[in-house]
Parts: C-alpha cells; structure tokens; sequence
C-alpha cells in the first residue's frame, strides 16, 4: 500500500487507457498510410511521357481484369452461359462470373447502400478491409512498439503480391477474415474464428484453407476447457467456416441451377479441376514470365522493364518467406519448447496457402493468391532483426515490380 500514488491521480483511471488505446492505432494507420504512399509511388513511376500519370484515388486505378467479373456479381448475381451464345466468334467455352466467390461482392454491395457507386464502394471496402489487416495483425503482435514489431508491420506494407490489397479483389477482405479467424483461436472465442473463417472461406478459394486449420485447433488451442470441449469448438468453428463455401455454392446454384456451376467454368474455360502434381506447377510458374500475359504498347519505364521478369524473384521470395517462417516457428519450439495458438494457427495457414496454388494448378494467379501468406508476419516477429531488415528490403523491391506491372495492366 505505501508504494501507491496519492489518491488525487485515481480520480479519472479511464482516461490514460482511452489515451492508450487511441495510441494503439497509431502504428496500423502509419503502417497504411506508408503502404498507400509507396503504391503511389509505384503508380506514378510505372508510366512513360510527359504529363502521364495514373489518378491513383481514382477507381480505375485499382480496376483490373477479375476486378469486372467481382463488380457484375455485386450489381446483378452470378450468371453462367455459352460464350457462342452471345458471342458468336468466341470460342466455345463457358462465360459467366460463377469462377469468382460472393464474400467481396456482396460486402460492396452492402456498401452502396449509403448512396455510394460500385466503383467508389469497392475501393473503400478494400481500403478499409487493408486497414484492418494492419490493426489485427498490430494486435496479435502484442501491440507494443518494438524494432520486432515496427520492422514487421513495415514489411507487412510492401508484403509479396500486396499490390493486390489495394485492387478491387477480395485480397484485402479475405486477409483480414484470416487473421480475425487467428485472433478468435488466440483469444479462445471460437464463435470469432468461426466468423472470420466463414468471411475468407466465402472471399476466395484461397480462405478455404482456414476450415483445416481451424479442425487442428483442436490440437494447439482452447487449453482452458477439457478435450472433448476443445474438439467440439474447434469442429464447429470449421463447420461455420466451410459454410462460407456452401453460401458461395447456394448463390450459385440459385442463379444458374446447378451446383457444380464453379467446378464447370473451372474445367469447360480454364482447364482447371482437380488436383495437380504441385512441384510440377511450380515449374511452370517459374518459367512463365509475366510480359506473356500482357506487354504495355509505347515506351515502357525502367521500372516495368524489369518487372516483365519479375516472376521469378516473385517465386523465390514467397519460397524465401514460407521458410523463414517455418524457420523462425522450428527455432521457437526448440527453444522455448512451445508456439502460442495464434503462432500455430499462422503457421498452419502460411503452408497451406502458399501450397494451394500449385494443388490447382492456379498459374495466372499465384502470386496474388500467395499475397494471403501475410498472415504468417506473425510469426515472422521472432526473426533476428538482421533477417527481418533484409526481408524488408527484398519485399519493397518486389513490391515495386510487381506494382509496376499491376498498373500497366499487364498482370491478371
């Protein structure tokens, strides 16, 4: 008792944790703002002649290819027909916007109720979705400015493939479901890690990998209760993620009457489906150079130059980072003898996403899909500051490369 203050100080203990808590949000803004300043950067060194430059707010800017199919889904629902039917000319695949999930979309079209466009609805939703990439991961960091902490929100910025956080693409909002799904399982709330699981899972194929990893939190999470407790938790938090997948395959389905409707575009227009031999795939994304997608006409800036062959650093970073964070996890256990639930589940996700590309044979898309893999920075806290600074720095090279390319249009 004699080492307390004075009782005059104790008459408002709210207000320095209010103080606190704004303080906390400080970093993640930071960390956005820096992310928003380098793609301008990007943007505007991506283009060549007098007076061009890209609007970088503008919406279409951040319009790209898929960015269409996500906008038809948000306005009118899905649809699926023979191209030949419309098109006559066109060869006889499928057409249609069944290949793409509903969890964007329909966050976007929630947003236009406010008397906001599609276009300026999708831009905010994935800007507010990046923002809160960067508050969730502050706080499973600990929420304490450290060199660990300020070094990986600031790769967290320039992250593989995050040029696609800023786009009209469901990256931004399934990153986030993912680590929402990652602060339920440390927290031990499963009702929020089934409520981001079912977020990403409904975002992207790619969030589907949370169902699994929610299953094995069985295995490293929920210690306060009794086994048959954990198993019921962690089996019904992956229930309520894959049903994020079965409202996708219901809004399908009632659009187009089928239920195989994504499984069929996948095959009929894109020749995928089915499990690929991965090692396989992942030569054949290492040795299809991006300039074969889309090469910009006119003269060409130094910095698009070089990212027309930027797929191959591109593949070796993402290998580069699923080692370090399988690296830094295997040095945690041998040393400390134990992950926390949030390390675990980071660690489960981080493979499994960077895996599930190759599995499907997605080689238009890796490198934007491996842009989820951010999840893992969790872990990547625990690295030497050394190896954190390099990592950093080839991720801001990469990130330049590949932005430079997303804003000539030449990735899909």
């Amino acid at each position: 008792m004699n080492a307390d203050p004075a009782p005059a100080p104790a008459a408002a203990p709210g207000r320095p944790a209010r103080r606190d808590r704004r303080h906390a949000l400080l970093p993640p803004l930071a960390a956005w703002l820096l992310s928003n300043l380098v793609t301008w950067l990007v943007a505007q060194a991506s283009v060549a002649g007098e007076g061009s430059r890209i609007s970088y707010w503008s919406t279409g800017s951040r319009r790209r290819w898929d960015s269409e199919h996500y906008l038809s889904i948000a306005r009118t629902g899905y649809e699926m027909f023979w191209c030949r039917e419309r098109h006559p000319d066109f060869p006889d695949v499928m057409c249609g916007n069944v290949a793409w999930f509903p969890g964007y979309p329909m966050a976007v079209r929630a947003l236009t109720a406010t008397g906001l466009s599609y276009e300026i609805s999708a831009v905010v939703v994935t800007e507010a979705a990046l923002f809160g990439v960067f508050a969730v991961l502050w706080w499973l960091l600990g929420a304490r400015l450290t060199w660990s902490t300020g070094l990986t929100l600031a790769i967290a910025a320039v992250f593989p493939g995050g040029i696609y956080l800023h786009a009209m693409f469901p990256i931004a909002l399934g990153t986030l479901a993912l680590l929402v799904s990652i602060a339920g399982v440390k927290r031990g709330s499963w009702a929020m890690a089934a409520a981001g699981g079912f977020v990403a899972a409904a975002c992207h194929i790619v969030g589907a990998a949370v169902v699994g990893m929610l299953l094995l939190s069985a295995l490293f999470a929920w210690h306060g209760d009794r086994r048959p407790v954990r198993f019921a938790k962690a089996g019904l938090s992956a229930a309520v993620a894959a049903c994020g997948v079965l409202w996708t395959k219901w809004l399908m389905w009632q659009a187009t009457g089928r239920w195989d409707a994504y499984e069929t575009i996948q095959a009929v227009s894109y020749g995928q489906g089915g499990l690929r031999q991965p090692f396989a795939e992942m030569g054949k994304a290492y040795a299809f150079p991006f300039r074969n997608w889309h090469v910009p006409e006119g003269r060409l800036t130094w910095l698009v130059e070089q990212g027309l062959a930027a797929h191959r650093p591109q593949f070796w970073l993402n290998a580069a980072f699923v080692l370090l964070v399988v690296a830094a996890a295997a040095v945690r256990l041998v040393r400390d003898r134990r992950l926390d639930a949030a390390e675990w589940a980071a660690l489960t996700l981080t493979v499994t996403i960077y895996m599930l590309p190759f599995f499907a044979g997605a080689e238009m898309s890796w490198y934007r899909n491996h842009a989820q893999m951010l999840v893992g920075l969790v872990i990547v806290k625990d690295l030497p500051r050394w190896v954190q600074a390099l990592l950093l720095l080839g991720c801001l090279v990469q990130y330049a490369l590949l932005g430079a390319m997303f804003f000539t249009g030449a990735l899909v």
